[in-house]
């Protein structure tokens, strides 16, 4: 993306890499809160506003910027993400069941010693696995970035238990007709934790809003194979965004 050209931004959520972190369990932030720390990152580069790219809880902090903030939000590319946080809608296909058997899906299965830089290594790489689609699955590239959030991380534990159950706080779905930023919206065809039909009702209730469909792609950012279909879509996105 930084050669494109753009300017590119990537930050850490409080309790991941080198943000602030509370303790596993007692998440003292609200997604809203993530959305307003967001914005506070332009401010810290004295931007007025920029293009968002979120995935998963990414894309949702995006949409409720765009709801919230929107002089400040120029476009939007939702990847892998939902209209909603928390339980589905009726209309939305669940959640996969296998998840359940998961490491990052069992909240009762064994966790690994938060301290054990091989064995968390392995955990985050078998999470990936498990919400992976069918393309070949590139483990030593997912080995290398597990490295790097073990090394960046300053609270794993917290990292990996307190977004999960943080405030989501009221519905937003019904607003997604009030969002005027460009959207693209980027979904696997075969995304286990919010299922494809997620991006189907992101591309009809965002007016104006574009589906880049990728199939066997699961809820993963998008390989690195698809890179020369992904980047330049987000490109072309966000160079005809105002």
């Amino acid at each position: 993306m930084a050669a494109g050209p753009r300017f590119v931004i990537r930050y850490d959520h409080r309790d991941t890499g080198r943000s602030v972190s509370y303790e596993p369990g007692a998440p003292q932030y609200t997604l809203r809160d993530l959305t307003t720390d967001a914005v506070g990152v332009l401010d810290a580069f004295a931007l007025e506003s920029a293009h968002l790219v979120g995935m998963s809880m990414g894309g949702c902090i995006a949409q409720l910027a765009a709801l919230d903030h929107p002089d400040r939000v120029a476009s939007l590319t939702l990847i892998s993400t939902s209209p909603t946080a928390g339980q589905s809608d009726p209309d939305l296909q669940e959640m996969s069941d296998e998840l359940d058997q998961a490491p990052f899906g069992d909240e009762e299965a064994p966790k690994p010693d938060w301290s054990d830089r091989g064995a968390m290594i392995d955990y985050i790489v078998e999470g990936e696995r498990s919400v992976a689609g069918s393309l070949p699955f590139d483990e030593a590239a997912k080995r290398e970035i597990a490295a790097r959030i073990f090394d960046r991380t300053a609270n794993l534990a917290s990292s990996m238990t307190n977004h999960y159950i943080m405030d989501a706080g009221d519905r937003w779905r019904e607003q997604l007709g009030e969002i005027g930023a460009p959207t693209l919206v980027v979904h696997g065809t075969e995304d286990p934790v919010f299922p494809y039909g997620n991006a189907v009702a992101l591309a009809k209730e965002i007016p104006g809003a574009r589906l880049l469909t990728l199939e066997r792609v699961g809820h993963e950012m998008p390989p690195r194979a698809l890179w020369d279909v992904v980047v330049p879509a987000i490109l072309r996105h966000t160079w005809s965004a105002p």
